[in-house]
């Protein structure tokens, strides 16, 4: 869901191999006698200043695919572009199946150092956005196993790391780096039930410099969820991710984000990530600037 376009850039932090303080943490996995962390830095820092030149809007999908009922699709709309101090993305989903309300739903993600994020429904007049707690950010999106969290990937900053060496991920080569937060991560109290992860298992392809998977790990290092990157798609001179799954390691339930259209190069003012301005409609984006896959 960051490194080529559904991600948009990650603000720039030095990394540095620490001690996190809690002993509750996963153990590497060395995939070699001595990796060199200080190459595995270089490498993260590498990724850490690769971005999307300029601003963009895509329109994806999400298939929400349970262990047991019916699927159900949820479309959706995205604009992004690189702030003072981190990515700037902005989205819209449209949920048909939702009887409850408003089927619009609108979100505001600031990265960086001050990361935050909003949200506002589409039937909520005269309401201000609610800026969105950081326990909440791994609150499941509409039903689906899709986080905050995964968009805003703040675990790509984590300065606790550690480099396991070059494994293989469906077929193709890809760093490896085992990722601490800098303080345990603790769901609300409502949402007791949703896994907070204890390090981020990253695998940064070794060609593409995009990141190819994203494992959440528990404590013990039992997999909470996965993220795959599927298919990667080249516009103009850039390279987008196309496809990701998303797979709930407790419920087994999977859901698949899919770039259905993507529009590089836009004109759009910083103004329109205000959250102030979040419930004002999207620009138009020109029809000569979109390409369907």
């Amino acid at each position: 869901m960051r490194r080529v376009l559904f991600l948009a850039g990650i603000a720039l932090v030095c990394p540095i191999v620490g001690l996190a303080q809690s002993a509750a943490r996963p153990v590497p996995k060395y995939l070699s006698a001595k990796p060199d962390q200080a190459e595995g830095g270089k490498v993260l820092q590498q990724f850490r200043n690769v971005g999307l030149q300029g601003s963009y809007w895509l329109e994806f999908e999400l298939r929400v695919m349970p262990r047991k009922g019916p699927e159900r699709l949820i479309e959706g709309a995205m604009f992004g572009m690189q702030g003072p101090d981190g990515p700037l993305t902005r989205l819209r989903t449209i949920d048909p199946a939702n009887t409850g309300g408003s089927k619009t739903q609108l979100y505001l993600l600031h990265g960086g150092s001050a990361d935050a994020a909003w949200e506002w429904n589409a039937g909520q007049r005269g309401i201000t956005p609610r800026r969105v707690e950081a326990s909440e950010l791994l609150a499941p999106m509409e039903h689906t196993d899709l986080t905050l969290f995964d968009l805003q990937m703040p675990f790509l900053r984590w300065t606790d790391f550690v480099y396991e060496g070059v494994a293989n991920v469906r077929g193709r080569p890809a760093h490896a780096f085992l990722l601490y937060p800098p303080a345990p991560l603790e769901p609300s109290a409502a949402m007791r039930a949703i896994p907070a992860p204890a390090a981020v298992r990253v695998f940064l392809d070794t060609q593409f410099n995009a990141m190819t998977q994203a494992e959440w790990l528990g404590a013990s290092g039992q997999s909470l969820k996965t993220v795959t990157v599927l298919d990667l798609k080249k516009s103009g001179e850039q390279w987008l991710v196309k496809s990701i799954d998303l797979r709930n390691a407790q419920t087994r339930a999977k859901t698949r984000f899919s770039v259905k259209a993507v529009a590089l190069g836009l004109d759009l003012e910083p103004a329109f990530f205000d959250p102030r301005h979040l419930a004002k409609p999207d620009p138009a984006v020109p029809p000569a600037k979109i390409e369907r896959f």
